[in-house]
């Protein structure tokens, strides 16, 4: 296996940091890798931590009278110069339990009231998001939306369309639009299954 020898700070940014690790491969051959990480300070990064506590969390939310409906967003997003289809997600803040931060996020960009629901052990708890890249994890949240979609809560750096899909708009998203890899597996079952949150149960 692969060893870290140090780890040096590159940038000095508030949501996101570069880090240079400095290995040596299992062949004995000396290299550079670098990450990025929400981690404000190398003591928290989880490669020092040893901790995996989630950075953000995507929520997966049924809406309409028939819960028949799948809340999305199409927001705009710098990487890409382009519009691309997402669930609803944000940031955890320090301190803060990560369903709370659901119900924040979610009124914050579709003005939505959010409920959680109960889900097995080990269904929301933090997943890594893009391994290669990152050490982010993020928490997924299921639960119900109940309300008028507005955007008079999103922040002046957010633009984002809010979205109340049936099966045979994200079948449509499925075929032609930018989507979020983790956004589109979900969807793959939404359009699939009779009852959209019935593998949360329990066996």
């Amino acid at each position: 296996m692969g060893q870290i020898t140090s780890i040096k700070k590159q940038t000095d940014n508030k949501f996101l940091n570069i880090y240079e690790l400095e290995n040596v491969h299992k062949s004995g051959r000396k290299g550079k890798y670098f990450v990025a990480s929400r981690a404000k300070d190398i003591d928290n990064l989880k490669i020092s931590s040893g901790k995996n506590l989630p950075d953000g969390v995507i929520i997966y939310a049924l809406a309409g009278e028939n819960r028949d409906k799948v809340v999305l967003i199409r927001q705009y997003r710098y990487p890409i110069n382009d519009y691309i289809y997402e669930f609803p997600a944000g940031l955890v803040e320090e301190g803060e339990e990560y369903s709370v931060a659901a119900e924040r996020e979610i009124f914050e960009e579709t003005g939505m009231k959010f409920t959680p629901i109960k889900v097995p052990e080990g269904y929301n708890r933090p997943f890594f998001t893009t391994i290669g890249m990152t050490d982010e994890s993020c928490s997924t949240v299921f639960g119900y939306c109940a309300g008028e979609p507005s955007t008079e809560h999103q922040e002046d750096s957010e633009e984002i369309e809010i979205i109340l899909a049936d099966k045979a708009e994200v079948r449509r998203i499925l075929r032609e639009e930018k989507i979020a890899i983790m956004t589109a597996y979900m969807l793959m079952h939404f359009i699939k299954d009779e009852e959209p949150f019935g593998f949360l149960k329990e066996d």
